[in-house]
């Protein structure tokens, strides 16, 4: 399989979790800006552009993360990444990752656009994504990982969004919950592999 993926974007949950599944898979960096590749045009892999795209053994292509995650999952049941699919722990699962893509991940890419003034970003950090913390701060007090005591692909996805605020000069250091996961998650052995990867690619 070949994971592209861009250093310190969201394609690190998934490099997470196929690690956590031991899977053998390459490493594929793409260009952001010139939507390239050590093998060329990124476009011919996914015409989204976007990452991360996961290509399997037969040369099928699967994008979005948050389906990506769950395809790990379902196809490796034993790495335990998800809940079994139709349980109700599942939907609480899916729930949470389809939380995390839609409101704190689309969120936070505002942040990131050079399209919209300190000002603005600024106000939409404090009236929009102050709440989403305040929501994953209330779920982390009373359990170690978002699903509970066992880390899954959820965690691995919430972890990678969350390394972000202090790129984009947002304070998260007063969520005492938030810092102690990601301290937590932070020490996982295959989460330390996975972002020592994104740096060696990155340098």
């Amino acid at each position: 399989m070949k994971l592209y993926f861009a250093p310190g974007s969201c394609g690190l949950a998934t490099q997470i979790a196929l690690r956590e599944a031991g899977l053998a898979f390459d490493l594929v960096k793409v260009d952001f800006r010139t939507k390239t590749t050590v093998e060329g045009d990124y476009y011919q892999v996914t015409p989204k552009g976007f990452i991360p795209a996961l290509m399997l053994d037969d040369g099928d292509v699967l994008t979005e993360g948050a389906v990506i995650l769950q395809w790990i999952a379902d196809h490796h049941p034993e790495s335990g990444m998800l809940p079994p699919a139709g349980s109700r722990e599942r939907y609480t699962a899916m729930e949470w990752l389809n939380y995390i893509a839609t409101d704190l991940h689309k969120g936070m890419a505002v942040l990131f656009s050079p399209f919209v003034d300190k000002t603005s970003k600024a106000h939409f950090a404090e009236g929009n994504l102050a709440s989403k913390f305040e929501h994953i701060e209330e779920r982390l007090s009373t359990r170690e990982f978002v699903l509970g005591p066992k880390f899954s692909s959820v965690d691995a996805y919430l972890y990678n969004v969350l390394s972000w605020p202090g790129r984009v000069n947002v304070d998260i250091s007063g969520y005492a919950a938030i810092q102690r996961f990601m301290a937590r998650v932070g020490d996982i052995p295959s989460v330390r592999a996975a972002q020592e990867a994104e740096g060696r690619a990155a340098g």
